[in-house]
């Protein structure tokens, strides 16, 4: 069994430990054991009792396996990106031309570079073991974040932000970053990117172009990637989609990715969950489906489980399952549909 969890204090070196299974450069979760500390630190001050309202703090989660006690994931919220450190993108902007003597009208796409000093909250920070990745592990390490947002609406914002990973070609190379940042900073785009994810923002604001770009001008096969996402990336989209997120006319600063929002009471997991009264600790039945469960508590506990739901409302629910999310009868427990 998986359960999702908030990060512990003295579990640094489990996080070294899972950033040495990724596979190249993850912002993320860089091999860097002092920003993984000040992430760990950071994720305490967080989920602190005194917190009452959204101002910049961020979230860590981490997926372990019950058995084990490995650490085969993480995803993170920040409840407001800006503030000292800005968020960066471009925006999609078009502009109309017109000459009425030739009766000649266009519009034309262009990107304008776009700073956020408070701006809304964003779900960040998604990472999975590949040899983790089944029985719903995904969605688990993904949507139980919802669930947390939901039971504590008032530390978030309104509306939720999501970056998704641009497109990189078969070279390993962003074609947009070739195009655009390349010509504007030194370094390639990983390093850019790793250098922005340890929040040193300051090159964006000196060093990229402070003027609009005409994306016409850009080469075909550029053009063609502003807005889409890495191919490994694709079935985070189509899940944060089916949740109720959309595209907004912000792509990312350095490959070009799209940015999607979502108003936090319409999303789907929020929308659909609701608390239900544990009767007893019982097994359901094989043909129940497996839901979306959490604890509903700032020691947060989610995992995946099925629920067998009597006719005053109230459930059963597995022993094993109950532990997981440290419940017992007559507490709550929260459920909603995992798609």
């Amino acid at each position: 069994m998986f359960v999702l969890r908030p990060v512990r204090e003295d579990e640094l070196p489990k996080l070294v430990a899972l950033a040495r299974t990724v596979d190249g450069s993850l912002t993320s979760l860089p091999l860097d054991e002092q920003f993984l500390e000040d992430r760990i630190h950071d994720s305490l001050r967080a989920f602190s009792p005194r917190v009452r309202k959204p101002n910049g703090e961020y979230y860590l989660f981490v997926l372990e396996q019950t058995v084990t006690g490995e650490l085969c994931g993480i995803s993170g919220v920040a409840s407001r990106v800006g503030g000292f450190d800005p968020w960066y993108s471009y925006n999609i902007q078009h502009e109309k031309l017109v000459h009425k003597a030739s009766k000649t009208e266009r519009e034309i796409a262009v990107l304008h570079r776009h700073q956020i000093h408070s701006g809304p909250s964003e779900i960040c920070s998604l990472f999975l073991r590949p040899d983790c990745r089944r029985g719903g592990s995904g969605r688990l390490l993904s949507l139980a974040r919802f669930h947390f947002m939901g039971a504590f609406a008032g530390r978030f914002d309104a509306t939720i932000l999501a970056e998704m990973r641009g497109y990189i070609d078969q070279t390993g190379k962003s074609p947009f970053w070739e195009a655009v940042g390349r010509h504007f900073f030194e370094y390639d785009f990983y390093t850019a990117d790793f250098l922005s994810g340890l929040g040193n923002k300051e090159f964006i604001a000196d060093l990229m172009p402070r003027h609009p770009i005409y994306i016409p001008l850009l080469p075909p096969e550029v053009q063609a990637v502003i807005g889409r996402v890495h191919t490994h990336t694709e079935p985070a989209l189509a899940m944060l989609e089916a949740e109720g997120f959309t595209r907004s006319n912000d792509v990312d600063i350095f490959d070009a990715g799209p940015c999607l929002r979502a108003s936090l009471a319409e999303v789907r997991t929020v929308r659909l969950s609701r608390p239900a009264v544990i009767r007893d600790l019982t097994t359901p039945g094989h043909d129940a489906p497996f839901q979306l469960l959490s604890n509903g508590a700032l020691n947060f506990r989610a995992c995946l489980g099925s629920l067998l739901t009597h006719a005053d409302g109230s459930v059963s629910l597995a022993p094993e399952v109950a532990a997981a999310l440290e419940l017992k009868p007559g507490g709550n427990v929260t459920c909603s549909p995992l798609k």
